[in-house]
């Protein structure tokens, strides 16, 4: 996101400009251009990652130079929530976090602490004066969002975000598969690309079970111990409620359940087995106690739960149609913004695990349609505003695959209206997309995580997969007309235009430039 401009950092590792960069030393060198701009290694105390974020947690957030983060080539935008992120994008995160993590443990060493950083001399521009407006907002979700409730399913999310990278890989070869099964072609490779898509599902409990365990405190292993009942074909043999129990009975919804009940078994038992026993009694109590309530309760009850969501995604779609698409998809953005959107990933996976695809997921999308017609639209009616077109500009890559978070917190959301314009867009795109669900032609996503044009390797239906493609083209072909055109029209009062649509500095480059600035303006209050 173009800023003002910003005192030159020194990288941690010398660089030299003129020579051409391998990919390692690009990833390096931003992991490099991020340290120093978040404090220095000494005021981080946790790093992770997810698919298109740098997490990080930091021991002062004063430290931090927000503006000069976000001027960076490869930072798409920032977000703050229970830790610092940091918006990369998806397969550049997963590079430059080894780096950054790498910098850091050798800057700790090597490197005293960072100092607070000299205050430049302001330079508002009306692009920055939007992104402070939308940093504002987010501290204020922030506040609002830390709900007991929300922050249950904050953590709910971290226990499946970490497996969307094997959702992914898993989904599109699933999808590959079943091109080469509809097209008759390398009959030999089917099988083999059929174990490699579905092992990870036939185990996937597992791992929900091990990543609830070590989310909620308890040890990861036993977690995972107690899940893999769930999935053992053995259980066939058992009877539960009156009926035969399934394997994979209840899938992540009983992994779930099983592991944290795990998690307060093996609680329960350090505090009251003597610490001589307790290498032996504690992980056999654990897993004994939690194993039998699984099997004779967890695992139907889960079961019941997992049928009827499925049931329910079904019928919302096939008799709602258009309707539950144009509520799914305009009201997906406040969702996100309310935090609620989290509750969201354990349904997408028990559908995907269900039926190998979530029919949710491409209507959820077209909220990222509506918003980039939107951003378009803005860009269109201000063209005198060289920095926010600027913004715009370099956002709009990022949010055709849909990441949003540079067009939300940078556009759309500090201006206000726009947000809402965008909302309309994306119910479009979910009605469009909605109604052909209605007329019979359902389809989803074999994968939680990517959305936009990164969509388009993962949907699955039950028509030809030229007919999916082309009905998901034309909903976010839909959300960006009627995002565009939405905002083009109700998306600015004559007070925001007058504000927004300034000149120039004529000391700045020209705005079509990736470091074009616009000078001082006053930014719309929210209308």
């Amino acid at each position: 996101m173009p800023t003002e401009p910003t005192e030159p950092t020194t990288p941690t590792t010398p660089t030299t400009p003129a020579t051409p960069a391998t990919p390692a030393d690009k990833n390096r060198a931003t992991a490099a251009a991020i340290l120093p701009l978040v404090g220095g290694p000494d005021n981080i105390t946790s790093i992770a990652h997810c698919m298109t974020r740098l997490r990080i947690a930091l021991r002062d957030r004063s430290l931090v130079r927000d503006e000069a983060l976000k001027a960076l080539p490869a930072v798409l935008g920032v977000v703050e929530d229970d830790t610092y992120q940091i918006v990369l994008g998806p397969g550049a995160v997963a590079r430059v976090t080894p780096e950054f993590e790498a910098l850091v443990e050798e800057g700790r060493s090597a490197v005293p602490p960072a100092a607070p950083p000299t205050a430049a001399a302001p330079h508002p521009v009306t692009a920055d004066e939007l992104a402070s407006q939308g940093a504002a907002l987010k501290e204020a979700r922030k506040a609002r969002n830390a709900t007991p409730f929300k922050l249950l399913l904050r953590r709910i999310a971290n226990i499946f975000v970490p497996l969307i990278p094997a959702l992914i890989g898993c989904g599109v070869i699933a999808g590959l598969n079943g091109l080469l099964m509809n097209l008759g072609w390398l009959p030999g490779v089917v099988p083999a690309l059929t174990a490699i898509a579905s092992g990870f599902m036939s185990l996937i409990a597992v791992f929900v079970g091990y990543n609830t365990a070590k989310e909620f405190g308890g040890t990861p292993i036993l977690g995972g111990a107690v899940a893999a009942i769930i999935v053992f074909p053995g259980v066939a043999k058992i009877t539960a409620f009156g009926a035969e129990l399934r394997p994979g009975q209840g899938g992540v919804l009983g992994a779930l359940a099983a592991a944290l009940l795990a998690v307060y078994v093996e609680k329960r038992c350090r505090r009251l087995v003597p610490e001589a026993l307790d290498v032996l009694v504690t992980p056999t109590l654990t897993v004994l106690v939690s194993g039998l309530v699984t099997l004779f309760g967890l695992m139907f009850l889960a079961g019941e739960a997992s049928a009827a969501i499925g049931t329910f995604a079904d019928s919302l779609l096939s008799t709602g149609g258009a309707f539950a698409g144009l509520v799914l998809g305009g009201l997906f953005l406040p969702l996100v913004m309310l935090g609620l959107h989290q509750a969201l990933i354990p349904i997408h996976t028990t559908l995907i695990e269900q039926s190998g695809h979530t029919v949710l997921l491409p209507i959820l999308a077209m909220a990222g349609a509506g918003q980039v017609g939107a951003a378009i639209a803005v860009h269109c009616r201000l063209p005198r505003n060289g920095s926010l077109r600027a913004t715009i500009k370099s956002a709009l890559p990022a949010g055709f695959l849909g990441i949003g978070e540079p067009l939300i917190y940078g556009v759309s959301l500090p201006l206000g209206r726009p947000f809402v314009t965008a909302c309309v867009g994306g119910a479009a795109g979910g009605a469009f997309v909605g109604l052909f669900n209605q007329l019979g032609i359902a389809f989803g996503s074999t994968a939680i995580g990517p959305s936009g044009w990164a969509l388009f390797p993962l949907l699955d239906g039950t028509s030809n997969p030229g007919v999916t493609v082309a009905i998901y083209a034309g909903g976010l072909l839909t959300g960006y007309l009627v995002g565009f055109l939405a905002t083009y029209f109700f998306g600015f009062t004559g007070q925001m235009l007058t504000d927004l649509n300034t000149d120039p500095d004529p000391d700045t480059p020209d705005p079509d430039t990736p470091d074009a600035v616009s000078g001082p303006a006053k930014a719309p209050a929210l209308t």
